[in-house]
């Protein structure tokens, strides 16, 4: 009876860590040449890359996070059309609907040996729901010169939480992508990261 009751425990356990969705972490990468004497000082611009559209809400919340971390690291905020520096920014969103793998797997072994050979074979089932759909966002923000246009760092940041998680709305997505991509500024060109 006491292995029937921990079996089922253990079944209950497993089964409500299944229904917490995990936050996955924003994968950032960054790019920038080597002198970076230029960066986080003096006046800059937040403005829309070629095709955002700057009158959605969206990419006002993205706008707004990316300036406050701007201002953080020591940039001065001007408005669109102004400043020594322009921040380009680019972002995408999506939804991924959840594809499950198939409810059954068969596994087959076998081994030979001096006292004889044997052959196995496993079934595994799958009861796991099938899981449902993700957000994935990616922002894209460039640092340019204005008057020379030219790139002086550009940095990358991706993020995919399931569709139902706080996090995927973009009140509380965009202050944690800002915030991600901005870490350790300017960061080690080239080098991809994890931020949890």
């Amino acid at each position: 009876m006491k292995r029937i009751t921990i079996g089922l425990a253990s079944a209950l356990v497993l089964l409500l860590a299944a229904c917490v969705t995990p936050v996955g972490p924003v994968e950032v990468t960054r790019f920038h040449g080597p002198d970076v004497t230029l960066l986080g000082k003096g006046t800059i611009a937040v403005e829309p890359a070629p095709g955002a559209d700057p009158a959605s809400l969206e990419w006002q919340a993205y706008r707004a996070a990316i300036a406050r971390q701007l201002v953080t690291l020591g940039y001065s905020e001007v408005a669109p059309g102004a400043g020594a520096q322009v921040a380009m920014v680019a972002l995408s969103r999506r939804t991924i609907e959840g594809q499950r793998s198939s409810p059954v797997s068969v596994g087959v072994g076998g081994s030979s040996g001096t006292y004889g050979g044997g052959l196995g074979m496993g079934v595994g089932l799958n009861l796991s729901p099938k899981p449902g759909p993700q957000v994935a966002t990616d922002l894209q923000v460039t640092i340019r010169d204005r008057q020379t246009n030219t790139t002086l760092w550009e940095g990358r940041a991706s993020f995919v939480v399931s569709a139902k998680s706080p996090l995927a709305s973009t009140s509380l997505g965009a202050p944690k992508m800002s915030e991600a991509l901005f870490q350790g500024f300017p960061g080690q060109s080239g080098q991809t990261i994890e931020v949890k």
